[in-house]
């Protein structure tokens, strides 16, 4: 896998720090989950808002400055060309129910890999020596 430009990760880091009012609903509800999210994950010359690696799953929150954007069509036509399943939620929607756009995001990864679990078992739990 290519090296990320050093100027796209510091523009993640700068999404991370400053990030919305539904990204920060969400990553609170999802973040203890496995397989693990990461908040603004570079692929190819995009920068996704959060991301499941292993399930290949990246999720947007847009605002109405996404309305229409061919930008957005763009970019979800890329990301889907090199495997990745790309969910859209609006913010708004976000705002008004959390745990609902939470749960479809748990769910989607549920049917792309194996289901998730807040506190998975220690890896060497009921072996005996």
């Amino acid at each position: 896998m290519p090296r990320v430009p050093p100027e796209m990760t510091r523009r993640a880091r700068a999404l991370r720090t400053n990030a919305t009012e539904a990204e920060r609903l969400v990553w609170v509800r999802v973040r203890s989950y496995r397989p693990r999210f990461t908040r603004q994950l570079v692929v190819g010359r995009y920068i996704v808002d959060l991301a499941c690696r292993e399930a290949r799953l990246a999720v947007e929150f847009d605002g109405s400055q996404h309305c229409d954007s061919s930008y957005d069509v763009e970019r979800t036509a890329f990301l889907e060309s090199v495997g990745w399943r790309v969910l859209r939620f609006w913010n708004s929607d976000v705002v008004e129910n959390p745990d609902g756009v939470a749960e479809a995001i748990l769910n989607e990864v549920a049917l792309r890999c194996r289901p998730t679990h807040p506190q998975p078992l220690p890896s060497r739990e009921g072996r005996r020596k």
